[in-house]
């Protein structure tokens, strides 16, 4: 980390550098979507340390809270979908990338019983 907290490499923010870096949100809204696990940052000393994936997440919250005009009610339900949905997405790679790594006289098989399936149920 340099000396203001933040790491290079992978992006590290404290509350002071995430307010400051995304205006859209006052300390005490941070702190309430921290309290409501809606953002997940390490906790350390007497602070939070946001990583570069809680600081997207913030900027989604924002969009979603003045683009979408979601309200305090609806957020959780929706946040719990779209983490669905990124695990799904994750999921799907890793097993894209399994796939790819398969001789090429199994993927010719799998593909082969995915069309079968697929028409099946279509």
């Amino acid at each position: 980390m340099d000396r203001n907290g933040m790491d290079q490499g992978g992006g590290a923010w404290r509350t002071e550098e995430v307010l400051a870096t995304c205006r859209r949100v006052s300390s005490a809204q941070l702190t309430v979507w921290v309290e409501r696990h809606w953002l997940r940052p390490r906790h350390e000393g007497t602070g939070f340390v946001f990583s570069a994936a809680d600081m997207a997440r913030l900027e989604m919250i924002c969009d979603l809270r003045e683009d979408l005009a979601l309200d305090d009610e609806a957020m959780p339900v929706v946040l719990s979908l779209l983490d669905t949905v990124y695990g799904l997405r994750r999921r799907l790679r890793v097993l894209a990338e399994a796939i790819g790594d398969l001789p090429p006289e199994a993927r010719y098989l799998l593909q082969d019983e995915l069309r079968k399936r697929e028409e099946k149920e279509g």
